[in-house]
């Protein structure tokens, strides 16, 4: 006889389940009687609970844009210093990334190759560019480098997609270490971002170029 258990338990049994089959087969050849399976429940209840395929995949990605989001936030202590609050947040992020392999291919991955799933993990990203593009407006409030009001979210645009790359990558790659990860992404980001708040920034020059 099936144990029974308050819905938000059974609930995130059949999202943990949706999860690793969405990830492991994709959304289109993943079934809701191998997620039910893997879930150790009856397919009408995982229907019952969560709906259709498409609306537990887009539960699922809810879920785990919600984890990677609270993850980053709590890394990321507003006191620090905007190096400090950068670091903190890409260990956050490449932390919740090695913990949620699974959960990172589905955000990343399967809802970048789904239509009308895209609009979910765009809201996530540009939440992710507001925070970054704030913490580099603070740096250079802080250093007092002017900047174009644009040139902030232009370049928080540039710095999570090579951020998301390097995600995907680690996703990959069991053995490695987030916190390297992360070190990796830091020197990438912030030696650049430190040249141009003390004032070095490269321009073309004029003229023909040969």
């Amino acid at each position: 006889m099936l144990k029974r258990l308050p819905r938000v338990v059974r609930e995130q049994q059949m999202l943990d389940a949706a999860v690793k089959v969405f990830a492991r087969r994709g959304f289109h050849t993943a079934s809701m009687d191998e997620i039910a399976e893997v879930a150790g429940i009856s397919k009408p209840m995982v229907y019952a609970y969560l709906g259709t395929k498409d609306e537990l995949f887009v539960a699922c990605l809810r879920r785990e844009a919600t984890r990677l989001m609270e993850a980053v936030a709590a890394g990321v202590r507003p006191t620090a210093r905007p190096d400090e609050q950068l670091w903190n947040g890409l260990r956050a992020f490449f932390a919740f990334v090695g913990a949620h392999r699974d959960g990172w291919r589905v955000l990343y991955r399967q809802a970048r190759s789904e239509p009308q799933f895209t609009g979910e993990l765009a809201g996530m990203r540009a939440r992710i560019v507001e925070v970054v593009a704030g913490l580099l407006e603070s740096a250079c409030a802080a250093a007092a480098v002017p900047a174009r009001p644009g040139d902030f979210t232009a370049m928080a645009y540039a710095y999570v997609g090579a951020a998301e790359s390097l995600a995907d990558w680690l996703a990959d790659h069991e053995e490695e270490d987030p916190d390297h990860t992360a070190t990796r992404m830091m020197n990438f980001v912030w030696v650049g971002a430190e040249s141009l708040l003390r004032g070095r920034i490269w321009r073309a020059q004029e003229g023909p170029s040969r």
